[in-house]
This record gives C-alpha cells, structure tokens and sequence, in this order.
C-alpha cells in the first residue's frame, strides 16, 4: 500500500508530459481558424471592390504633395485642409515655440498632472469664438462625441439624431441610456413626429451634423431650431466640416444660417480647417463643460493633447479671430468648381459646400478612376461601403482655400479625361 501514493504521482506526471503539447497546438488550430476567417473577410472585400489602401505621402499636407510611386507634385483634392493652414508658417511656427516651451507631451490626463496654461487659452479662445460659455478639449471630435452623451443623458431623457449622422454621433449615442429616436435625413416632419413621441421625456437632445461630411449637406437649422423651440428641446451639432469658414466669419453653420443663439451645443475638430493636426472639442453652457470634466470618460481617461498640437491650433484660432479674409474666399471657389463640373456633365452631390461629390454609384468604378487620376497629377479617393451606402460610392473632392483658379482648372480636365475613358460623361 505504501507504493500507492508514489504510483498515482508518476501517473499525474505522465498525464501532465503527455497532455502539455496538446495546447500550444489547439492555440495554434485557433489561430489558424481565425486567420481563415479574417483572410476571407479581407478577400471579400478585395472582390466588391471597396478596398481601402493607403497612399504614402512624403510631403507635408498641402495643395500640391509629393506621393509615393508618383512622379513630380501632386494637386491634392481629398484633403480637410479646407484653409489652407496645415501648412501655414504662422501656424507651423507656432507648433515650434510651444515643442521648444512646453515639451513634446504631458505623459498624463488633463486632471493629473495634464493641464497647462497653454490648454486654458486654447479653451478660452474656442470658447470666444463660438460664443459660448465655456470649453473642454479632447484628443480628437470622436473622443468628444464619445464623452459628451453619456454624461448628458439618462434613462429619463431622449435623443433624437438624424439618421445619417456621422459615425462617431452614432457611437456617442449608444453609450448613452438615454430613449434613441431616428429621424430621416433631414427631414423636419419626421423630427417632429419624433419630438412628439419624445414629450414624456425629461430631456430632449436634437443631434445633427451641421455639415454632412459624405453629402456636403448643410442641416435644415432654421427648422430645427423653430422645431426644438416648440417641443422644449436641446440642439446639438457637430461643426467638423464647418468651423473656419462657414458664415460671414467663419464661425459654422449656425452663423451661416443665423442660429448661432439656438443652438445649444457645439462639437468640432482641430483636425480640418483649425490646423488640420489632432484634437476636438465642446463648447456649451459652462455647467454642462464642468461636469464633462468630471464625467467625460474620453477626457478623464486619455492623455492631454500634446503641446504643440495646441499651439499650432491656437495660431490657427487667432488668425480667424483678427480676419475673415482666408473663410470669405471660399464660397467662389467652392460655385466655381462645383459650376464646372456640372456643366461638364457630372453629378455632384450636396450644395455651396467646399464638400463637392461626384457620384458615381459603382465602388470599383470609383476606386479605378481614383487611381487614373492620381496618374494625371490629381490626388483624390474614391468612398464606398462602409463608409457611405452600397451603390452611393463616388469621388469626395474638397475645395480649399489655398486652391488657385489653375488649380481647379486642372482638376475639372483630369475628372473629364477620366469620366470620358470609363463612359461616366461624353
């Protein structure tokens, strides 16, 4: 009996050296799996056309860009870039002081050790320009769509967001508890039949872009303003494709559309046309500001914006502050373009945007004309599902204010020798 015990301790030795292979292969076989799975995902993808490659870029953001694999400058017609002030060396310079003042970054959240006085100006500025009370900064508009309504909204309150809000509008929202209503793009009869059925909530949030960025549709605000009035409702609008040069002073699409004293709450981006680097923002009440910094997920648990990200943004705010002369010279070019395109026979989707689509419906259609384009000298992209509908794929071209007449002139030309090779246009 005295060998039993060492007897069942060899045999639980065995079993351990027999059975320890075994794992590592079934992780293998899981892997392999997986690697399956994705491998016909990605082929799939590859097959309806709507792969989304990368093209290196090896200049800075501009009009005219260098490209990799391509030969000479590019004129570039894709990007956010909507000033011109990516590259602008008041706003680059800037970015310098702050490196050499403040440090590459703040290695922490805004609460900890994070905030600098370079983070307040830029809020007060932000603030100024929009008008509004206060300000909170965050690390890019979808961080700040992601914490604003979480914390605004309960399970008391209802949202109600236009059905082709932006992705990150849509993500924010299914955060929140809140009662979610859609209204059809755009349309104010839908909004109200919403209101109605929102009347027994505690709070009402209206969200809309101001700009529709796949579109270059500019939201019915007039309407919904008058509409959140009679239902005692709050309005929301993400401004990314409309700071800096909407309205007489670049101020948005409640300037452009006189509502800038309705609307109650702004998010925008420092991304696009504000120096086209990193971050985004809300401006509103200051009550609503200060509990997003107490609440506001996204900001209380992500590194402050780094220091010479703000300082080119807060050139970028200040050259807008003293002069509308950069916005106010958008609006020709933006009829220009979009006149010369139409009359060459092309559809272009939305209006007075520096958004100009061309649709064209086919994915693969929209990615081959891309690429003759990119061969002619002009850098644009074609967009399809997933980031607009299946069989609304097209070229996104965006006008910006550093474009010359020549410059366009040159595009309309390529888009034509293009269109007329894939029988888009005569």
């Amino acid at each position: 009996m005295s060998l039993l015990p060492a007897v069942r301790g060899l045999l639980r030795s065995l079993r351990c050296v027999l059975t320890t292979p075994a794992a590592p292969r079934r992780g293998h076989a899981a892997l392999a799996d997986a690697r399956a799975i994705l491998e016909s995902e990605l082929e799939g993808i590859r097959v309806a056309g709507t792969w989304k490659g990368e093209r290196i870029i090896t200049s800075k953001q501009g009009p005219r860009i260098n490209v990799g694999g391509s030969r000479g400058t590019i004129l570039n017609f894709c990007a956010n870039n909507y000033l011109g002030l990516s590259s602008h060396p008041e706003v680059v310079q800037a970015g310098v002081d702050a490196l050499n003042t403040y440090g590459a970054g703040l290695s922490s959240v805004r609460f900890i050790c994070g905030t600098q006085d370079l983070h307040k100006e830029l809020e007060r500025r932000l603030a100024e320009f929009h008008e509004r009370e206060d300000c909170i900064l965050y690390a890019s508009c979808f961080d700040a769509n992601a914490g604003l309504f979480e914390v605004l909204l309960g399970p008391e309150d209802a949202v109600l967001s236009d059905e082709l809000n932006h992705a990150s509008i849509i993500d924010g929202i299914r955060l929140c508890r809140a009662k979610r209503l859609r209204y059809k793009h755009m349309s104010l009869e839908d909004l109200e039949a919403r209101l109605q059925e929102a009347q027994s909530s505690r709070m009402r949030l209206v969200v809309t872009d101001g700009v529709f960025s796949m579109d270059g549709d500019v939201a019915p605000l007039e309407g919904i303003c008058a509409l959140a009035e009679r239902y005692a409702a709050l309005v929301f609008i993400d401004e990314c494709h409309a700071t800096g040069f909407l309205g007489a002073r670049g101020r948005g699409t409640d300037e452009l559309l006189g509502v800038m004293d309705r609307v109650h709450i702004v998010n925008s981006t420092l991304g696009k046309a504000l120096g086209g680097a990193a971050g985004g923002y809300t401006v509103g009440p200051k009550p609503l500001i200060d509990l997003l910094r107490q609440r506001s997920r996204p900001y209380l648990f992500s590194n402050s914006l780094p220091p010479p990200v703000v300082g080119s943004a807060l050139r970028a705010v200040e050259l807008l502050l003293a002069s509308s002369h950069i916005s106010q010279s958008m609006t020709a070019k933006t009829m220009r373009f979009r006149d010369q395109m139409t009359e060459a026979g092309f559809t272009i989707a939305g209006s007075a945007h520096p958004i100009c689509p061309v649709m064209l419906g086919d994915a693969r259609l929209a990615s081959l004309m891309a690429d003759d384009m990119l061969k002619l000298g002009v850098y644009v992209v074609g967009f399809s599902f997933p980031v607009v509908p299946k069989g609304q794929a097209r070229i996104r071209v965006q006008i910006s204010a550093a474009h010359s007449d020549q410059d366009m002139d040159r595009c309309v030309e390529a888009f034509i020798q293009t269109g007329r090779k894939h029988g888009v246009v005569a």
